[in-house]
């Protein structure tokens, strides 16, 4: 019992220091950690898992900042439709991010 306690509170403090972060700084680091760690996981298969992880950290941060992007983008094209339905005329010219 002791055992599952302690793994459920490592789990939950480092995710409740994600609370206050924005929808873009949280998907940046979820790529980040996770590039990293698969990156090191492939770097150990071949031999130097400090480079694997290092070239994970780097895609995976890449990664987040363009599915950020585009769930960014997805968004204001969905205001734009509610807006032009609810007003019953086109929708106002995008705003530039």
């Amino acid at each position: 019992m002791k055992t599952t306690l302690i793994i459920a509170a490592a789990i939950a403090v480092p995710l409740a220091g994600c609370s206050d972060m924005t929808t873009t700084q949280q998907r940046a680091l979820t790529g980040t950690v996770g590039g990293a760690g698969v990156g090191a996981v492939l770097g150990a298969i071949g031999g130097n898992a400090g480079l694997g992880a290092v070239a994970g950290a780097a895609a995976g941060l890449a990664g987040g900042l363009i599915y950020d992007n585009v769930k960014k983008n997805e968004a204001a094209q969905y205001q734009q439709g509610y807006y032009a339905g609810q007003h019953n005329r086109p929708p106002p010219p995008p705003v530039q991010q």
